[in-house]
C-alpha cells in the first residue's frame, strides 16, 4: 500500500490541457482586499487574563477609563504622623489596578473589494500577554486601522473561542487554542476604501500563474470575441483590455470576458517534495533524459548464539556465559531500471513501483537525476 500511494497521485494526471474560464486564471487589477489591524482589551474574563504581568494591560484600561471621564487616581487619605498629617495624595501613592480579567489582543481583519461604508467584518483576536484563555470575553471598542494610519473601521462584541485549556490539583488539559479566537461580523466599516477600478479606463487582468503562452491565449481570444485591438499583452502576467468608461457597462463587459474559455499554457515541469512526509506530486509535463538508476540495498546481518562454558572432567575453570556472534553482509544489486529520452510521468512511477522505492527513497532518485542533468525539471523540496 505504500508504493500505491505513491502511483495513485498520477493517475489522475493527464497531459492533455481543458478550456478554463478566464474567471478562474486570472485577478483584476484594483479589485482586491485590504488588512486592518488595531489593539484592544479583552474583558470579562473569569481570571484568566493577564493580571499584573503585563503592563500595558492596565495602562490601557487606565487610558480608556481616563477618556470615559472615570477618575484613575488613587484615594486621598491621610494619618497622624507625630504631630504633622501627611498626604499620601502628595507621595504619588497608588493602588495598582487589578486586571485578571482583562487581555490585552491584537486585531486584525479583512477588507473585501467594494465594501461599503456600513458593511460589516469578521474580525480575529489573538493575545499578546500572558493570558491564558479568551473564553468568555468580550471585545471593547476598538479602532481598526489600514497601512496609512487611518481608521477604516470599528470593533467590538462577545468572542467565540474554540480552545479550552483547564487547570485544576497540578494537571493541565488543552484543547486547541484557547488564546485566540473569533468575532464574526464583529466590526462595521465607517471608511470606503478607494479602489482604481472605478476611475481607470481600461482592465487590466493580472494572470495568477505568470505564463507567457496563457497572457497571449487570453489576448487572443478577447480579440475574436469583442474586436481587434480590444485586449493586449503587456508581459507574461498582465492583458490590459480597453472598457467602457461607464461604470455599468464596465462591469457587464467584464463579466462576459470572466465567462470567456481558453485553454491555458502547460505548466513547467515541477516536482513538489514534502521531506517532512515523504509525499511526492509530479506534474505532467515532467521528461527525464537517458539515464541508469540502480537502487540498490545494503543489509548487514548480526545473529548472536548464547552458549555456556561448563568446567572439564578434572574440575578445573568456572561455569561463564559464552555469545558467539555471526556476521553476513548482502547486497542486492538487482534493483536497476533504465530510462530511456523523453519518458514520460507513468513510466517513472512505475519504474519507482517495480524497484519498491520508500518515498525517501523517490525524494533521492530524483533528486541524483536533476543533478545528474536528466531530469529537466524544478525541485521545490518544501
Amino acid at each position: 500500500m505504500k508504493y500505491f500511494l505513491i502511483a495513485f497521485l498520477f493517475a489522475f494526471s493527464s497531459p492533455i490541457l481543458s478550456a478554463e474560464r478566464i474567471k478562474d486564471l486570472v485577478d483584476v487589477a484594483g479589485v482586491r482586499s485590504n488588512q486592518l489591524i488595531g489593539y484592544g482589551l479583552v474583558a470579562g474574563l473569569q481570571g484568566t487574563g493577564d493580571g499584573q504581568d503585563l503592563r500595558i494591560t492596565g495602562q490601557s484600561l487606565q487610558s480608556l477609563l481616563s477618556g470615559l471621564g472615570v477618575s484613575v487616581d488613587g484615594p486621598v487619605s491621610e494619618f497622624d504622623l507625630g504631630d504633622s498629617l501627611v498626604s499620601l495624595a502628595t507621595q504619588n501613592v497608588q493602588q495598582p489596578i487589578q486586571t485578571d480579567n482583562l487581555a490585552a489582543v491584537l486585531i486584525t481583519a479583512e477588507v473585501p473589494p467594494f465594501a461599503k461604508p456600513g458593511q460589516k467584518l469578521d474580525v480575529n483576536l489573538s493575545t499578546v500577554g500572558t493570558a491564558e484563555s479568551l473564553r468568555g470575553g468580550n471585545l471593547v471598542l476598538t479602532e481598526l486601522r489600514g497601512i496609512d494610519g487611518e481608521v477604516y473601521a470599528l470593533a467590538q462584541g462577545a468572542l467565540t473561542v474554540t480552545g479550552i485549556s483547564v487547570d485544576a490539583a497540578g494537571s493541565s488539559v488543552e484543547i486547541g487554542v484557547p488564546t485566540s479566537g473569533r468575532i464574526p461580523s464583529g466590526a462595521i466599516l465607517e471608511r470606503l476604501i478607494p479602489s482604481s477600478f472605478q476611475q481607470s479606463n481600461q482592465i487590466v487582468l493580472n494572470v495568477r500563474n505568470s505564463d507567457f503562452s496563457t497572457a497571449t491565449a487570453i489576448t487572443n481570444i478577447i480579440n475574436e470575441t469583442f474586436g481587434a485591438g480590444t485586449a493586449r499583452s503587456v508581459d507574461g502576467v498582465s492583458i490590459a483590455v480597453v472598457a467602457p468608461e461607464d461604470s455599468n457597462q464596465k462591469v457587464s463587459f467584464l463579466s462576459e470576458i470572466e465567462q470567456l474559455e481558453v485553454e491555458p499554457g502547460a505548466p513547467v515541469a515541477r516536482i513538489v517534495i514534502n521531506s517532512r512526509t515523504g509525499t511526492a506530486v509530479i506534474n505532467s509535463s515532467v521528461r527525464v533524459g537517458t539515464a541508469a538508476v540502480s537502487h540498490g540495498t545494503l543489509m548487514v546481518r548480526v545473529t548472536a548464539l548464547n552458549e555456556v562454558s561448563q568446567p572439564n572432567q578434572f574440575g578445573a575453570g568456572q561455569t561463564v556465559g559464552v555469545t558467539n556472534a555471526d556476521i553476513q553482509v548482502s547486497e542486492d544489486d538487482s534493483n536497476m531500471f533504465v530510462f530511456e529520452p523523453g519518458v514520460e510521468l507513468q513510466d517513472i512511477v512505475d519504474a519507482m513501483n517495480q524497484v519498491g522505492a520508500s518515498p525517501s527513497a523517490l525524494i533521492a532518485i530524483l533528486d541524483a537525476l536533476k543533478k545528474a542533468g536528466s531530469l529537466n525539471a524544478e525541485l521545490v523540496i518544501i
